[in-house]
């Protein structure tokens, strides 16, 4: 039988030929919780009988969400998982370290061919290493550490190939809101969507993680970016799809000429070209989260700020996706520019994203924002407005005080 990569994965990880619909229980290579889902993953845990993880080098947990704690009940929570994770001797990610998505790849937690589950939707963002990874609820991860298993159903795989390579100025992440405005974000639910073509094909580690971040934002359950061009710190053996592979669908785009896109308010798949936006006032511009924070993400900014100031009026808030990536961005030069500049540069975390804390909207307020959500409410007030957009555009934005095509900065 020839396999999609997802079926090729779950295959190896059970010793079976597994295909597309059938329910499996399979090992995994490693689990993690953040400070949003571990405290109700702990509880679970201890319902189920407490005891010992099922391996302590393979679970993690990473207090990113709310970080610093924020309010003392914050605060307690923060100190239950640091309680288990010193009973139990497994790793915990401390305030400042990073994004969950962000430190798990940099601490190799997990690699190529892994299956890993994560207490959080964009678990799927490993898909850019080669990697079976999805997000779970508390309770399955719970399960997960407790046994290091997990029963899954082995999902549909759907297509998209991407052909021509993206002009100057436009980057990974307006080719996944381009792909997101096309599938919707239901388009993939409980699917594997597989990335392929000459686009995917040069593109750097960071951007491949942009690319499968946002495979949520279409519903699917993994994805992956196919493993040609891919480039890691160490030897690994990619997984391959077979030729002849079954998809439920295929889509097929030239992207040769693809615009820098938006995502207008109030959801993902509300993607456009940028010229009907540009002029839209802004109040506020943000760069950071699990989908844009790295360092190929400050640096493109920093290049477009390079001597210059934000428009008055406008606030920029960033926040690395990593204390390396922050410490890399110091030694290159890209955080001082970008302080010079007028942005406020703040804690690695995910607070302004969901809207825990460190950068919450006024009413009415508009945001353009390189995060990877924009539903009503989601940095933290419901009367605010966000639309989505590059880190480039980003920064384009807060230089002009409104929404700007970024190319003319970067040709």
């Amino acid at each position: 039988m020839q396999q999609t990569t997802a079926e090729k994965i779950l295959s190896q990880h059970t010793g079976q030929l597994q295909k597309a619909g059938d329910l499996i229980i399979t090992h995994v290579d490693g689990a993690m919780a953040t400070d949003t889902t571990a405290p109700f993953a702990l509880k679970a845990f201890k319902e189920m009988g407490g005891g010992k993880v099922w391996n302590p080098d393979k679970c993690a947990l990473i207090i990113d969400h709310a970080a610093p704690a924020p309010n003392e009940r914050i605060a307690n929570l923060h100190h239950l998982m640091r309680q288990f994770a010193k009973e139990q001797g497994i790793r915990l990610f401390e305030i400042g370290e990073g994004i969950c998505h962000q430190v798990m790849v940099e601490s190799q937690y997990v690699r190529p061919g892994n299956v890993f589950i994560g207490a959080d939707s964009h678990t799927p963002t490993y898909g850019a290493l080669n990697a079976f990874a999805c997000g779970v609820g508390s309770t399955d991860l719970a399960a997960v550490f407790k046994t290091g298993k997990i029963w899954l159903k082995v999902p549909q795989s759907i297509r998209i190939i991407c052909n021509g390579k993206l002009q100057k100025g436009v980057t990974a992440k307006d080719l996944i809101l381009f792909l997101v405005g096309k599938i919707s974000i239901s388009g993939a639910t409980y699917q594997s969507v597989e990335f392929e073509g000459e686009a995917f094909e040069n593109m750097t580690l960071a951007s491949r993680m942009t690319i499968a971040n946002m495979v949520a934002e279409m519903g699917g359950k993994v994805g992956f970016v196919h493993p040609k061009g891919l480039q890691l710190d160490y030897e690994f053996e990619a997984v391959f799809p077979d030729s002849g592979a079954h998809y439920l669908q295929t889509f097929e785009f030239d992207v040769s000429n693809l615009e820098p896109q938006i995502s207008a308010p109030e959801s993902p798949d509300n993607v456009e070209n940028i010229g009907p936006h540009e002029g839209t006032d802004i109040d506020y511009a943000f760069i950071g989260t699990c989908c844009n924070g790295r360092l190929e993400d400050l640096q493109i900014a920093a290049k477009i700020l390079k001597g210059k100031r934000i428009a008055p009026g406008v606030r920029f808030v960033i926040a690395p996706a990593s204390k390396s990536v922050m410490l890399d961005a110091i030694t290159d030069g890209s955080l001082q520019t970008l302080i010079e500049a007028g942005a406020a540069i703040i804690n690695p975390g995910c607070g302004p994203c969901v809207g825990t804390h460190q950068g919450v909207p006024g009413n009415g307020e508009v945001v353009i924002s390189a995060a990877n959500r924009n539903f009503r409410g989601r940095m933290g007030n419901p009367n605010s407005n966000i639309y989505l957009g590059a880190p480039a555009t980003v920064a384009a934005s807060a230089l002009e005080g409104q929404i700007v095509n970024p190319q003319k900065y970067l040709l």
